[in-house]
């Protein structure tokens, strides 16, 4: 295992230089991708219908091609889960990403070509280890095997042809390449079980045998697999039955929350943490430097990136930009065109670039799921820091939460009101609920402008939820494992009611 963990750390390191050349040369890059992708669909029927033969620039296509939603684009996917091809991407899709984001009821189905697999969802798997190697020159992550918390996948056959969905993280799984698959644990059988508490059962005996070095996947799914295998352990933390634990590769959602719980489950050692941005329509950034983390854009992946400013996107004509015109400290809400037929396609988050040479970025939110009851537009990055604040200074630990509003009788809004269901809960509930509000002032100008002596906004309620209210809710709506993940700001009470009446019945 020696000689691998030397073979392949010299072939993860050749890729730096490429990764340093976008860096460089971020504009021409996507420049290049913008022409490639034009070229590659101007035959399609999307590309007809467009005319992508006659587009000649960036400006040209913003100008033609309309903004677009899954809604927008569900005609023509639809059409292509039936067997039809050559619509949105000239090349056969036979893939499809099941994705519901969070808990809502539709589930998406976002085409995956053979392009988008190679070209950016395993490119960029291969870079974050590869940026990986390079930060840690010393590491011995190929030295034993990795787990992906995974989930599962339908086959169907249309005209002879089979055809896939099912959660992104288990395509790739499938389609790994034969070194991948020689390093990682547990086999497909299990990776690819669709029952997810079985699944876990399964997975803590099998993993716990084998030497792991890197873990990778929503924190909230992969805690529980830690939980298991020290509760069949009997051990007090995770480097105890995995001693070589190297790395934990986390997104989906933001890793601040949990992450003095799973310091707790991992032991004094510690192990090293590296964010990702990753999603079924595409691979977006990595966390490139040890110290901070701010994500790197990554603009060779066949995604030719365009911007709308959170201020501009209920607008019926908002201002769309290109890359070479974004400026930093604006959220941004995010839009692509893809190697998979997304065009100018809004994926529903929004992000603020940090640095523009190169670029990176920090996750802010979501474009729905913020908090705009009377003008304090609360979105997940206040809410993030200000809960971390709050259990910083109250010494708690938070597993899930979920906020979303209080009304009164005739529908005014009245405050915020916090679910949480608390891994420590604090020693004074009052204390706690102060100091999160003072932070969330401290976060947000607007929303201290409404909180101002209660004249908008009354202090905001939290309610302590009981342990394992949020599985039980996840699990009910038939959400559990693989990208599910409970939905944090909602101007709405429809997801708090129903969590509040489980803990009720």
């Amino acid at each position: 295992m020696a000689l691998i963990n030397s073979v392949i750390t010299w072939i993860m390191k050749k890729r730096i230089h490429q990764i340093e050349l976008f860096m460089k040369y971020p504009h021409d890059v996507q420049n290049e991708w913008f022409k490639r992708l034009v070229f590659a669909a101007k035959n399609t029927e999307w590309g007809k219908k467009y005319d992508y033969s006659s587009i000649k620039n960036p400006h040209q296509f913003a100008q033609r091609v309309p903004i677009n939603d899954y809604e927008s684009l569900k005609p023509y996917i639809d059409r292509l889960r039936k067997g039809e091809q050559n619509i949105l991407w000239s090349s056969d899709i036979k893939w499809f990403a099941k994705s519901s984001g969070t808990t809502a009821g539709k589930s998406k189905y976002i085409p995956v070509s053979k392009d988008a697999l190679e070209e950016c969802h395993f490119k960029g798997g291969k870079d974050l280890l590869s940026i990986y190697v390079n930060n840690n020159p010393d590491t011995l992550i190929f030295d034993g095997k990795s787990i992906a918390m995974g989930g599962s996948h339908n086959i169907s056959e249309v005209n002879s042809e089979e055809y896939y969905d099912g959660d992104l993280s288990a395509i790739i799984i499938q389609n790994l390449p034969f070194w991948a698959q020689f390093l990682r644990t547990p086999n497909l059988e299990i990776a690819l079980m669709d029952e997810w508490e079985s699944k876990i059962e399964k997975m803590a005996w099998t993993t716990m045998q084998h030497n792991v070095t890197t873990i990778s996947g929503v924190p909230s799914w992969t805690m529980l697999l830690i939980k298991k295998i020290l509760e069949i352990s009997d051990e007090k933390n995770i480097k105890a039955v995995w001693p070589n634990l190297e790395l934990f590769i986390h997104g989906g959602v933001k890793f601040d929350p949990y992450q003095r719980e799973f310091e707790g489950l991992i032991g004094k050692e510690g192990i090293n943490y590296q964010e990702t941005y990753s999603a079924s329509e595409g691979f977006f950034g990595i966390q490139d430097l040890s110290h901070s983390k701010e994500m790197l854009l990554m603009l060779d992946y066949g995604i030719f990136y365009e911007f709308i400013s959170l201020a501009e996107i209920d607008k019926e004509n908002p201002k769309v930009i290109p890359l070479w015109e974004v400026e930093k400290a604006v959220n941004y809400a995010i839009v692509i065109s893809t190697n998979a037929g997304l065009w100018r396609y809004k994926i529903g988050d929004t992000i603020k670039f940090t640095s523009l040479d190169p670029y990176r970025f920090v996750i802010t939110g979501r474009t729905k799921y913020f908090i705009n009851l009377v003008g304090e537009e609360l979105i997940l990055d206040n809410a993030e820091k200000a809960l971390d604040i709050a259990c910083r200074k109250c010494d708690a630990r938070v597993d899930e939460y979920i906020v979303g509003p209080v009304f009164d009788k005739n529908g005014k809004p009245l405050t915020h009101e916090w679910l949480i269901e608390f891994a420590k809960i604090p020693q004074n509930k009052a204390v706690f609920a102060d100091a999160l509000d003072n932070a969330l002032k401290s976060q947000n100008s607007d929303y201290e402008a409404k909180r101002y002596k209660n004249m908008v906004l009354q202090p905001p309620v939290v309610s302590e939820m009981p342990k394992g209210i949020f599985y039980q809710w996840l699990k009910e709506k038939g959400k559990l494992g693989g990208q599910h993940k409970v939905p944090r700001m909602t101007d709405e009470r429809a997801f708090l009611d129903e969590i509040k009446k489980l803990v009720h019945d």
